[in-house]
């Protein structure tokens, strides 16, 4: 068995392999409507939402683009800080959705600042809080409530595809609107949903748009433990088993996360190695290549001890390389992976 360590998808919960192990449910039964809205009910918790939380068969980019296309309408002008591959994405989809955006550009890596988008004239803002492809964490409190001082009408969109279940989130205690989210990253579950988290607020202002990502459809259906179109039950059925195994512990479920990412980080430093992200993600951690090591060098370490790593995206495509422990890794198996990181790079960068 290979160790996956990259940041999605992820070594899978044993509560979910579980669950995917029970016959196929039918959509249309009582099981089935009960396990559904037993699942949004755990993810309105997860999200920490007084609103509600939309299960959709697709991928994290797909609850992006449902968030974007629902709350907006064409032409509307939108703020969208660029600083990794993710949120390029946020500000391509919003692009293709018809608004108007201004791309807050900055360096793969960094973060912006509550100053930076402290601007007026805006009908949203949308935000990447986990920025995978760099490893780096925003702000996104500070960030939040700075774009509302300036736009007390606009609307504050969040990626947290690996910031949920990962590290705290929350919607409306944070001044977030609404949020995406996916089933294989935090959640330990195989690829194949996204979630849209709105608040009351949110919800206020769905604007209905399109056919399959009507979300205002979604919504009617999904109140009644139904979705619109056929959904991927069996792993709606895993996502709520790992969420009533996690949300109960999940302070002591975070903090594991953030100490097995801060263990691949004391590692790089003690080979020398150069973080990438200027505020650090407890989803990723990522480093730029040693002088003169191509990735693929690096890749072909960790393969040899049956372990899978991510490399760049974008402009750091062949610059980095980026491990994850967001999967399902207790404290003593995060320790073998730090040691394997240790032996791979002995290959690499062997002692003078």
């Amino acid at each position: 068995m290979d160790w996956l360590l990259t940041p999605g998808p992820v070594r899978l919960h044993p509560k979910a392999l579980q669950a995917l192990a029970r016959p196929q449910l039918h959509h249309r039964t009582e099981p089935a409507r009960e396990l559904f809205l037993k699942a949004r009910t755990l993810l309105q918790e997860a999200f920490r939402t007084q609103g509600e939380v939309l299960i959709l068969t697709g991928s994290g980019t797909l609850a992006m683009e449902a968030l974007v296309l629902n709350l907006f309408a064409p032409g509307e002008r939108v703020l969208v800080p660029v600083y990794g591959k993710f949120s390029e994405r946020f500000a391509e989809i919003a692009e293709s959705a018809g608004l108007e955006v201004d791309r807050l550009e900055l360096p793969y890596g960094k973060v912006p600042t509550p100053e930076r988008v402290a601007r007026p004239g805006y009908a949203g803002l949308l935000l990447v809080h986990s920025e995978t492809s760099t490893g780096a964490l925003a702000d996104l409190p500070a960030l939040a409530q700075a774009f509302r001082e300036a736009n007390p009408e606009g609307l504050v969109g969040a990626d947290m595809v690996t910031s949920l279940l990962v590290r705290e989130v929350a919607l409306e205690a944070w001044g977030v609107d609404a949020a995406a989210s996916g089933s294989q990253k935090g959640l330990m579950c195989p690829p194949g949903l996204g979630f849209v988290a709105l608040s009351p607020r949110a919800l206020e202002r769905l604007r209905p748009r399109g056919y399959y990502l009507d979300l205002t459809r979604e919504l009617k259906a999904q109140r009644e433990g139904e979705s619109a179109w056929t959904p991927a039950i069996n792993l709606v059925g895993a996502v709520a088993a790992v969420l009533e195994e996690v949300l109960p512990r999940l302070e002591a479920h975070l903090a594991l996360k953030a100490w097995q990412n801060d263990l691949l980080y004391q590692v790089g430093e003690e080979l020398g190695l150069l973080a990438v992200p200027e505020a650090r993600s407890p989803a990723v951690a990522a480093f730029h290549l040693p002088e003169g090591v191509p990735y693929r060098a690096v890749k072909e370490a960790f393969a040899r001890r049956h372990a899978v790593i991510a490399g760049g995206q974008g402009p750091l495509k062949g610059k980095i390389f980026r491990l994850s422990l967001m999967g399902h890794y207790d404290r003593y198996e995060a320790l073998g992976v730090a040691a394997l990181f240790k032996e791979a790079f002995a290959d690499i960068l062997p002692p003078s």
